[in-house]
């Protein structure tokens, strides 16, 4: 498979005005993560019954949120959280403005049957910023609940022995009782990078995305690999295109379930496509113009690359608007 500029109708743009930069998704907390308390049992429990707490609701892939106008709110008051179902699992996620916030987890059965009650609207994540539900600063800490109750449900029993686990340190690391070994969250690092070739960038296509999306190819850091060899085996993996030079551009939490994007930018050596059909159903070149058609969402043929909340949205803004290379 060889390259392409894409459609001959798009106009060359060397500056497109792309109007205000989006925020990217789930950065920028406003939450003192205030790790010494952690251990403040005390402190912790007195939280339980103070008004000013406020914690974020969930379970399995489900948010709970209390139903507004235009914005919905996602934060309970302990009395209101527990009036809503039983906790499985809490977290201190940190303070804001000095008082404590949480993330709760409440069984998946109990956030579904949640669905029934008019004042609530129960649903994910994604769709809670893609659509805009709530206040952009409420997203960085949901991401941080989901991630860490992600990782309590699924490791509930102790890698090493099988024992069950026990959640302590607020719920910042579970503790075998049998063969006392701790077992601490993790957080899987991810590269996203969009790989250049003079004035044209490689998308690519999953079989996960909507059928007019391209975006930045991407995948996990391997043991052993650094972010920047990582983007080279990836890209070569899956589209055949051998990288030189890597760009880090910046980073993003990405609780799904939990990931760390680190966005890069490459240096294609080659321009030739040979693509692997086990990762991509597609995958070819794009001009700056284009990217900025889809970026705008006025491509001829209706393609469309990320919503603003992703970081691929912004590594391709950043190379659409600049003049002459990154690399």
């Amino acid at each position: 498979m060889t390259g392409s500029l894409g459609p001959a109708n798009v106009q060359q743009m060397s500056r497109p005005d792309l109007g205000p930069k989006p925020h990217l998704g789930y950065t920028d907390s406003l939450i003192d993560r205030a790790a010494e308390r952690r251990l403040d049992t005390a402190w912790l429990a007195a939280c339980a019954n103070d008004a000013r707490t406020q914690t974020y609701v969930m379970g399995g892939e489900m948010i709970v949120l209390k139903k507004g106008t235009a914005l919905h709110n996602p934060a309970f008051t302990p009395d209101e959280a527990r009036a809503l179902a039983p906790a499985a699992e809490q977290v201190f996620l940190g303070l804001l403005d000095g008082a404590a916030r949480f993330g709760t987890g409440i069984s998946p059965a109990s956030a579904e049957a949640l669905k029934e009650r008019a004042d609530l609207l129960v649903i994910d994540l994604r769709s809670i910023a893609v659509q805009g539900l709530v206040t952009a600063e409420h997203l960085p800490p949901l991401a941080e609940a989901k991630a860490m109750l992600h990782w309590h449900a699924r490791h509930r029993h102790c890698a090493n022995c099988g024992a069950a686990t026990s959640p302590v340190d607020a719920g910042w690391k579970r503790a075998c009782p049998n063969c006392k070994v701790e077992h601490f969250p993790r957080t899987d690092p991810v590269v996203i990078m969009l790989t250049v070739h003079g004035d044209r960038a490689l998308l690519g296509r999953s079989g996960r995305f909507a059928a007019t999306m391209w975006s930045c190819l991407a995948g996990f850091v391997e043991p052993g690999e650094s972010m920047e060899d990582a983007v080279r085996r990836e890209t070569l993996e899956e589209a055949g295109i051998r990288c030189g030079r890597v760009k880090y551009l910046y980073s993003q939490p990405w609780p799904f379930p939990m990931s760390l994007m680190n966005g890069c930018m490459a240096e294609a050596l080659n321009d030739d496509i040979k693509m692997d059909q086990n990762e991509l159903v597609d995958c070819r070149w794009f001009s700056k113009s284009e990217c900025a058609s889809m970026l705008m969402q006025k491509h001829p043929d209706g393609l469309t690359c990320p919503p603003p909340v992703a970081i691929a949205h912004h590594i391709i803004r950043t190379w659409v608007e600049t003049d002459g290379a990154l690399l």
